[in-house]
């Protein structure tokens, strides 16, 4: 493992283009539960409350499961070593941006600047009528649902529910930075929803070196990755961080 730690060192070192692609593994050491598995958040809600017609049919039922999931929970959870590192390697100018699935804004609390949320942000919310973007903190999820104050629609957290498109600029530049990389970061992230999943898939055809972290082996693992480090996020990058100072 040292031996290959220090191999990945090198090569982000070297880099040019790298770009880190980034699922629910890397917020799990924040304490947000990944939505599938076992110990998933579908195993305690029940999906459809993030169903677009649903929510649209059932606003309040809707909006109590997501304020209870998105906001009386993750919206206590902190940045961890992983979103920190990747923050520090952007600063350093070796890594160009974070194209993440997560919804949870820590890679922007940790310091990233560029980064491209393939399923939006939960720590805004829209009004589907107007387009104002309100922050959770201006808006009172005491009543349920919040609505937008200038025409009293209700407002829907900026994510990606089941039945929604992703966003069309975050697909874009998300492709774009993939097929530019010369490396590819894939951490936390089991390959399985898609479109997503292509992200790193473009990269590697572009002829990008692919470097993986995660705590088991992925959908990524036995077809396109070059490097496998298994285990922690945080510790991994700590580690490599260090190797590269």
């Amino acid at each position: 493992m040292k031996e290959d730690l220090q191999k990945v060192a090198d090569i982000i070192s070297n880099s040019k283009s790298m770009i880190a692609f980034t699922g629910a593994g890397v917020s799990v050491e924040s304490g947000i539960p990944p939505f599938r598995g076992p110990n998933g958040l579908w195993s305690r809600y029940d999906p459809q409350c993030l169903d677009l017609d649903y929510f649209h049919l059932n606003p309040v039922e809707s909006w109590k499961a997501i304020k209870s999931i998105f906001y009386d929970f993750f919206g206590k959870a902190s940045y961890n070593g992983a979103h920190k590192v990747l923050a520090q390697l952007e600063e350093k100018g070796l890594l160009k941006a974070v194209v993440t699935q997560n919804i949870d804004n820590l890679h922007q609390e940790a310091g990233s600047k560029i980064v491209y949320e393939f399923h939006g942000n939960s720590q805004k919310l829209i009004c589907l009528q107007c387009g104002k973007i309100y922050l959770p903190s201006e808006v009172n999820l005491d009543e349920l649902p919040p609505k937008c104050v200038k025409d009293k629609k209700i407002l829907k957290p900026d994510f990606v529910f089941f039945g929604e498109d992703i966003p069309e600029v975050a697909y874009r530049k998300s492709l774009q930075a993939a097929r530019a990389a010369d490396v590819v970061l894939v951490i936390g992230t089991t390959g399985e929803v898609i479109p997503a999943a292509m992200i790193p898939t473009e990269a590697k055809r572009n002829g990008a070196i692919v470097i993986e972290i995660n705590t088991e082996e992925s959908n990524y693992t036995d077809g396109i990755t070059d490097f496998f480090l298994q285990g922690k996020a945080s510790e991994l990058l700590e580690e490599i961080y260090t190797l590269i100072n």
